[in-house]
């Protein structure tokens, strides 16, 4: 039988891999961890996401159906021999096809994966480095601050439900946690009034906004406008908003 050739030509970027733990790490935030038969050859770097394959995307059912197929998550780990990594989903309101891979998948379950995307990750000159984001954001940002080393000066504001949904992140560093108790995670008044009221050193670092994507640009506005950041120092991720499809 002849080979699809557009199958062939995006084989390079596809790799299978097992699920070899699933666990909760908070009550809204699964971890995921992935093995490999073989290297894991591509280049990352931290911040970077993966599509997970859900439904085959050069099917007819992919073609007719393409927002049914990929969802994206970010890499929380990738081990030094490149055969494992681990990713961190976020158990959210809903009923999508993302949501429901991430609270279903299980040990032994085959996983197939394109490979890292994306341009979310740390400014390396960048003199001090502000996160901000709520839970979905904290996927991306531990490996970004990981990265960062303990050295480099890190500022932000995390914010999510309550404290037992606040994700362990590599420290130390001068990150502020804040809870939400009961609001609206979705243009979150409670994240923008806790960056608004840091003390930041001036307006020569780098931002990394991720998360609600209506939040994001909130923040990103009051940086500009009232700290006098220039835009290009400000990198956004939307991980999610209300009413769009696809974005898990």
């Amino acid at each position: 039988m002849a080979r699809n050739p557009l199958t062939s030509a995006f084989a390079k970027y596809v790799m299978t891999a097992y699920v070899k733990e699933a666990e909760l790490v908070t009550p809204t935030m699964r971890r995921i961890r992935l093995a490999a038969d073989a290297p894991i050859a591509f280049p990352y770097r931290p911040g970077q996401h993966i599509r997970v394959q859900l439904n085959d995307p050069l099917s007819m059912y992919g073609i007719l159906r393409p927002a049914e197929t990929l969802r994206t998550y970010t890499i929380w780990d990738l081990d030094p021999d490149r055969r494992g990594l681990e990713l961190r989903a976020h158990l959210y309101d809903g009923g999508g096809i993302g949501l429901r891979w991430a609270r279903e998948v299980s040990p032994g379950d085959a996983v197939t994966f394109w490979w890292p995307q994306g341009d979310f990750h740390t400014r390396e000159d960048a003199p001090f480095h502000l996160f901000a984001g709520e839970e979905t954001a904290s996927a991306a940002f531990g490996p970004m601050i990981r990265a960062l080393g303990a050295g480099a000066r890190v500022i932000g504001v995390l914010e999510s439900e309550s404290p037992e949904h606040d994700m362990p992140l590599p420290g130390p560093h001068d990150l502020i946690r804040v809870h939400r108790g009961g609001a609206p995670a979705a243009s979150s008044a409670t994240l923008v009034a806790a960056v608004s009221a840091l003390d930041l050193p001036g307006n020569t670092g780098a931002a990394y906004l991720a998360g609600e994507a209506l939040t994001c640009r909130v923040i990103r506005d009051h940086l500009v406008r009232d700290r006098n950041w220039p835009r290009t120092a400000i990198k956004i991720k939307p991980f999610w908003t209300p009413g769009k499809r696809g974005l898990h």
